[in-house]
């Protein structure tokens, strides 16, 4: 009974830890403007595997530690939500917008007890998505898609295409030679 009861209180201590992490990250570190305090705090604290000269810019809201990872040269603009529980991938070079929603959680609607579950999003090379795009569990951006403003995805997007609309999709192709490097790194943001 003793070392059940010793259990219960280390995963309740290390559940009130983790939340508290959280609660101050979201809270406090993105709001610090600036790139090299959350980026060492995402870095050192969340476990987050974020590529050389990337950046997270103010707002951005995690949903738990580890299961992210962020390419080269790429930028998370302000006030994006990024549930990253059933893990997120993203590329180089590639460009999110202000307010953007990945998710990677839900229920399932047709479970009698609501189940919970996750589905990782992979996001790769050169995608673009533009402001308050949002990205459902499971979905997979091919290199060099993108996804217009306000569109919902719901289903993988091949590489180069463009989509736009609710739910997404496709209007047009992107050029496949693409070769440019972003950097959107500003000292308070």
């Amino acid at each position: 009974m003793t070392l059940l009861k010793g259990n219960y209180l280390i995963n309740k201590f290390k559940q009130i830890v983790g939340e508290g992490i959280l609660y101050f990250t979201n809270r406090i570190v993105n709001h610090i403007p600036f790139h090299f305090v959350r980026l060492g705090f995402y870095r050192s604290f969340l476990k987050f595997d974020i590529g050389l000269d990337s950046a997270v810019f103010m707002g951005t809201w995690f949903d738990t530690k580890s299961n992210f990872k962020l390419g080269n040269n790429s930028v998370i603009n302000q006030n994006c939500r990024l549930d990253n529980r059933g893990g997120i991938i993203i590329g180089d070079n590639v460009s999110i917008s202000a307010e953007v929603c990945i998710l990677t959680a839900d229920h399932d609607l047709q479970n009698a007890e609501f189940a919970g579950r996750t589905r990782p999003v992979t996001i790769e090379d050169y995608v673009f998505l533009g402001t308050r795009a949002m990205i459902l569990p499971g979905v997979t951006l091919g290199k060099g898609s993108a996804v217009a403003a306000g569109a919902v995805v719901t289903k993988n997007v091949p590489p180069f295409t463009i989509v736009a609309g609710v739910p997404a999709k496709p209007i047009g192709i992107r050029q496949a030679d693409l070769q440019y490097h972003i950097s959107y790194r500003r000292l308070f943001w």
